[in-house]
């Protein structure tokens, strides 16, 4: 892995059809990273960029608010947007090229090629968001092809999201590193999401309640909870103390398969766990995880927070 200082930032450009995208990736020498983001940009997205700027020459980030991976249920006119903010916030990491394209640049009439990953994509948030992972897999399929990156970030927070593109490009023999990053919290532990906007003052203590019950679950795995069904048990009671928060699942599963462990079989040390979890917050869905079996926990420094 190279790391790379930046003395200064070039000339962004902001383009909106593919063929000018193209023709300015070509013009760029040197290595490219790549964020895919759907805008909103906030501190995580950013992290993202200074990571990507570390490892190649040059940056280039979508903002797309993909159709594909709304369900029918989800308001897609409702997520958050901020196309001014969030070219100055591009302008600022060093962005080489910005692309925001339309929803006929992207899915022309008469498309109707969509692309599936299966297994990753059955339980967790598949479970209620139905063809919400073929959408993510069609339009990060078409991004690699128009961008051509070297490598792509991704958050860790969108776990599930993260594995279906890293089999993706395995299975597709893609040559794109997929490169995960870790998940940037606010100051009580909660996890930055564009939706946060969502939640009204009332609603941040159920909402920092998923953080302290992952930590809760790290701390068991810690102390030897190996009972998946247990560890399950303890993050859901914390969380359901709060009013306001309704859980939509919460689940231990394999870090790299995703199946859901065994409730009432001991999981062993080498399979390792990942504790992910889904709660709605008033009409705000919020999603979280943590790896119980690594080194350290990223918990909250205040051990007392709710």
């Amino acid at each position: 892995m190279r790391f790379r200082m930046h003395a200064f930032a070039p000339t962004m450009h902001v383009l909106d059809s593919i063929e000018a995208l193209r023709a300015a990736r070509r013009a760029l020498v040197g290595t490219v990273a790549f964020v895919p983001t759907m805008g909103y940009l906030h501190e995580g997205h950013l992290s993202l960029m200074r990571a990507g700027l570390q490892r190649c020459d040059h940056l280039i980030v979508s903002i797309y608010v993909n159709p594909t991976q709304f369900g029918p249920n989800e308001d897609l006119s409702r997520y958050p947007r901020d196309p001014q903010g969030d070219r100055l916030r591009c302008e600022r990491e060093g962005c080489a090229l910005l692309f925001m394209p339309s929803n006929a640049e992207m899915y022309p009439t008469g498309h109707a090629t969509h692309v599936s990953v299966s297994g990753l994509t059955e339980g967790l948030c598949a479970t209620s968001r139905p063809g919400h992972f073929e959408g993510v897999a069609t339009i990060v399929t078409k991004l690699f092809n128009i961008v051509q990156p070297d490598v792509a970030l991704f958050g860790e927070k969108d776990y599930q999201q993260l594995a279906v593109i890293r089999r993706l490009v395995r299975d597709l023999d893609l040559t794109t590193e997929i490169v995960g990053c870790p998940i940037v919290r606010e100051d009580d532990g909660l996890a930055m999401s564009s939706r946060n906007r969502f939640l009204q003052p009332e609603d941040r203590l159920p909402a920092r309640s998923l953080h302290a019950a992952l930590s809760l679950a790290a701390d068991a795995w810690a102390g030897g909870e190996r009972d998946a069904g247990q560890l399950v048990e303890l993050a859901r009671t914390h969380i359901e103390r709060h009013d306001g928060a309704r859980v939509d699942y919460i689940e231990c599963v394999h870090p790299e398969n995703l199946r859901a462990h065994e409730r009432g079989r001991l999981i062993a040390t080498d399979e390792g766990a990942i504790m992910a979890l889904a709660v709605f917050v008033g009409s705000t869905r919020l999603i979280d995880n943590m790896r119980l079996d690594g080194p350290t926990h990223d918990r909250p420094a205040d051990r007392a927070q709710p």
